[in-house]
Order: structure tokens, then C-alpha cells, then sequence
């Protein structure tokens, strides 16, 4: 690996901002803002600090946290779950499950994604972690990991409830996040499935984002309305590589949502590409002492990539490396060091450096078989 020079950085972490001001757009929306995926690069925002109603966006937060649960291994998608009576009477949207149902974890997850099922992501908070408290609890936690600001929830779901508040950047900053578990787009890309088919209780879904049927590219993400939220969208879409989210509030009809998220998609698809520096994300391998493994290898947690205007030159961008002093034990994600991609003399990004494998402390007589091994193969000459 070629060698890359250290550089200390003393900016706080820092994500690049390239505001449209030419361009106006959701004139009719109470709040909106437009990034790019991979970098969190802002394009345009409308009062996107301001605290407003996210009703049933809230349910990207939802998934979210059941897609980390069934990474972790809390719950499978073909485990059944048993309906609750909070469950089943729950208002508003809903895939109309009844008490003491069992309907399996994807088929919940799909009348979330698809048909922004009430009763169906209650269902899934009380499996996830046993009560809808608690799961409430979980997110408004991980709102604070992520750094959200302007955001506090009541509920998995997005009723009008008082003190349930979001604004449009926390909601791009949640979308960022969901987009990364690329399982999501199975469920939110379908526009129309069914539910207990082969049954007298079979239940058409239709997606209440009409945009991923008729907009080219577009995969996810939620809608949302209530009488206090008016007419909102998160959307995301994908072309030539470039992954777009774009976030709508308040709008006063679906028809004006829908025209308003499609013009800052257009927008951003015709004036930006997306330009990616690692391939893989891959650093390079590095030794460690004391390690059940003699190396390591070090990846970028986020995609080393850089947003340009069409037309702008990429050969001002340049990136180093700062690595941390390697100690054992590590454990898979662990953070290792920084990635700083430079524009010119300035910082552009800092992305954290990972490792995605354990390495436990080397113990002795694993090391003495190494240095055996070693002094075989001429790694380590002896003096007589």
C-alpha cells in the first residue's frame, strides 16, 4: 500500500454544505431539506431546523431500530408474532390484524414499509423490546446517538401525540441512517403486495408513496399525514450511483408533496454526480502487537465519496490518513482512526476509520509458536 502522509486535524466532525442558491424550492411546505446520501451533503434546506409534526415518518425510526434488532439477533424474519389488544386497536392507518393473530415478522415489517400499518409497527415495538415504553425509550436514544437536535417521540407510529415533535434535517439525518440497511428497499421499493393471501382475510397493500411507482429510481423511504402534520415525505431515489433523500413537511395536499419532492429530485440528478475516491472503502492492512492476528484491516465506516457539480473537476481532492495506536483487544466496528478527504488545504469530510473483525489479545503460547515460526521462515535472525 502506498504510503499516505499523517496530518493532525483539529476541526470537529464536519460534513460539507452545498446550498442551492439558485434554485427555490417546497414554497408550499411548512420546512424541507435535500442531501446526498453518502456524504450528508446538504443541497438545499427551507427552515429545516423547525419543530414540526412528523407523523408517520416517525416510522423510519421504527424500522430502523427493528432492523437493528434483527441484526442483533432479537428477532428473525420468519418468527411469528402474536397480536396484542394495544396492538390491534390501534387507529389511523393500519393492516387490520386482530388480537391474538400470528403473522410473521416480515409480513409485519412489509404492512409498515409498504401500507404504514399502525397496528403493524406496534406489534413489531412490543416483540423488539417488550413493550411500546420501552421501544419508545430505545428511540428517542438513538436520536441522541445520531445527534438529533429537534427531535422527541411519544410513539412508534406518528399520531398526533403532544411533546412528539421532528424537524426536516433530523428526519434526512434518520433516512441517511435507514438507507445504509439496504434490506429496507425490498419492502419500501414495492408499490402494491398482498397479505394473507389464500385466506377470507386477504388485505391488498397499496404504498402510500406513490413516487415509487411513478418516478424512475425512486425506492423508499415514508410518508406521512395527520390533521396536525399536514402532508409530509421523506423520499429517496438512486441514479448513475448518486443516492438523493429529499424531505418534505407540511404540505397542504398529497398532489403538492408528491410535485414538490419530484422537482428537488430533478434538481439534483441533473446538476450533481457523485464521485467515489476508495473502492470498497478499503484503507489497507496494519500491524498489531499483541494480537491474536499479526494485522488488521482498516476500512472507512461511510463510502469515501465526493459530490461535485456536473462539470467540476475532481483533481483538487485529496485524502490522509491518522491512524490511532493500535491496542488489543478490538472489537468488530471499533473505531481506528480518521479518513480526511481534503478539498485543496481544507477539510471536505472526515469519515472514521473501522476494523471489521475482533482481535483478542495474544496469548503466550500462541506467541511462542509465531516467533517459532518466525525464526524458521527468517523473520527473526538469532546471534550465536
Amino acid at each position: 500500500m502506498k504510503k499516505i502522509s499523517l496530518i493532525l486535524i483539529i476541526f470537529s466532525f464536519f460534513i460539507p454544505r452545498v446550498i442551492a442558491e439558485d434554485a427555490s424550492f417546497a414554497s408550499n411546505a411548512k420546512s424541507a431539506i435535500l442531501i446526498e446520501a453518502s456524504t450528508g451533503q446538504i443541497l438545499y434546506e427551507k427552515n429545516a431546523d423547525e419543530k414540526l409534526v412528523p407523523a408517520s415518518m416517525t416510522k423510519m425510526m421504527s424500522m430502523l431500530l427493528i432492523l437493528e434488532a434483527i441484526e442483533n439477533g432479537v428477532m428473525k424474519w420468519n418468527q411469528n408474532v402474536v397480536v396484542s389488544e394495544n396492538a390491534s386497536s390501534m387507529g389511523g392507518s393500519q393492516i387490520l390484524l386482530e388480537t391474538g393473530e400470528k403473522m410473521t415478522v416480515q409480513d409485519l415489517f412489509k404492512g409498515v414499509a409498504i401500507a404504514s400499518g399502525n397496528d403493524a409497527v406496534v406489534a413489531l415495538a412490543e416483540a423488539s423490546y417488550g413493550s411500546v415504553s420501552s421501544f419508545v425509550n430505545h428511540m428517542n436514544k438513538k436520536a441522541k446517538e445520531l445527534g438529533l437536535t429537534n427531535t422527541n417521540f411519544k410513539n412508534p407510529h406518528g399520531l398526533d401525540t403532544a411533546d412528539h415533535y421532528s424537524s426536516a434535517r433530523d428526519m434526512s439525518t434518520i433516512a441517511r441512517e435507514l438507507v445504509k440497511h439496504e434490506k429496507v428497499f425490498e419492502f419500501t421499493s414495492v408499490y402494491e403486495d398482498y397479505l394473507r393471501q389464500n385466506t377470507d382475510r386477504k388485505i391488498w397493500l397499496v404504498n402510500t408513496n406513490r413516487l415509487v411507482r411513478f418516478y424512475d429510481g425512486v425506492d423508499g423511504l415514508k410518508t406521512g399525514f395527520t390533521d396536525g402534520a399536514g402532508y409530509c415525505m421523506t423520499a429517496t431515489a438512486k441514479k448513475n450511483g448518486m443516492r438523493i433523500i429529499a424531505v418534505v413537511m407540511g404540505e397542504p395536499t398529497s398532489k403538492m408533496r408528491n410535485k414538490e419532492i419530484s422537482e428537488m429530485l430533478d434538481y439534483s440528478f441533473a446538476q450533481y454526480n457523485i464521485n467515489t475516491l476508495l473502492k470498497n472503502s478499503y484503507i489497507g492492512k496494519y500491524n498489531i502487537e499483541g494480537g491474536d492476528k499479526e494485522s488488521v484491516k482498516v476500512f472507512s465506516k461511510e463510502e469515501a465519496s465526493i459530490l461535485t457539480k456536473k462539470g467540476e473537476k475532481t483533481d483538487k481532492y485529496s485524502y490522509d490518513i491518522k491512524m490511532d495506536d493500535l491496542k488489543t483487544p478490538l472489537k468488530k466496528n471499533d473505531v481506528v482512526g480518521k479518513l480526511i478527504i481534503k478539498d485543496k488545504d481544507s477539510t471536505y469530510r472526515k469519515i472514521d476509520l473501522i476494523v471489521k473483525e475482533d482481535v483478542s489479545k495474544v496469548k503466550f503460547f500462541q506467541l511462542f509458536l509465531r516467533n517459532i515460526c518466525d525464526i524458521i521462515f527468517g523473520k527473526i535472525g538469532i546471534k550465536f
